[in-house]
């Protein structure tokens, strides 16, 4: 049988979310069809609404309804720590435990050959540019990425190209860090509790 058209463009539409498969997708498309009109339009409203009032921080490339996030305009915060993550979701989950004061980095993603994602489709270079500032205070870098091997290869990246950097200008060395244990390889920050995620701050090593 084949559907009305609205129907499955919206199943297509929800099947391309992550995690959504096309059971998923046709199970949630048949549900917004039996809600009341005006949930449907809330719904519709807040996706539109993303679009129209959020933005990437012009700094550390977090979400945001201003030029600068809330981290970024924050003057009491450690600017000589800076926390590299994959996502916004990471950078919350940080936020939740309490126990970092520093700023954060966010790259959008990380390397991955097969999903067609290089450096240039990551924040590196702003990273590289950020750190590279003569009005820089940052003196840590903390290398904040998932346990993967995506994540890894993307960590060992960065390290290779902030020394190589640092060679070419004369600058003064980083420390750069790594979580310590407590996030299991192949994990993702977002899922992990506070717990696991103090530990893991308090565990790092030099990278």
């Amino acid at each position: 049988m084949k559907l009305p058209k609205a129907i499955e463009n919206l199943i297509e539409a929800l099947e391309r979310l992550p995690g959504i498969g096309p059971k998923s997708a046709a199970r949630l498309g048949f549900y917004l069809l039996r809600v009341p009109e005006e949930e449907r339009q809330a719904l519709g409203n807040a996706v539109l609404a993303v679009g129209r009032e959020i933005q990437l921080c012009e700094r550390c490339f977090n979400v945001s309804e201003a030029p600068l996030c809330k981290v970024c305009e924050d003057s009491q915060r450690d600017q000589s720590t800076l926390c590299v993550v994959e996502d916004p979701l990471d950078l919350i989950s940080f936020e939740k435990t309490g126990k970092y004061s520093g700023v954060y980095h966010v790259l959008h993603g990380v390397i991955s050959p097969l999903e067609h994602v290089g450096p240039e489709n990551l924040k590196i270079s702003e990273l590289i540019s950020r750190i590279r500032d003569q009005r820089s205070e940052i003196r840590e870098m903390i290398l904040a990425l998932n346990p993967s091997l995506e994540g890894e290869a993307t960590a060992m990246y960065i390290k290779k190209v902030i020394g190589e950097s640092q060679q070419a200008v004369g600058s003064k060395a980083l420390r750069i860090t790594r979580l310590a244990s407590g996030i299991p390889t192949g994990g993702d920050l977002e899922y992990a509790d506070a717990l696991t995620l103090t530990k893991a701050l308090e565990g790092r090593q030099d990278f």
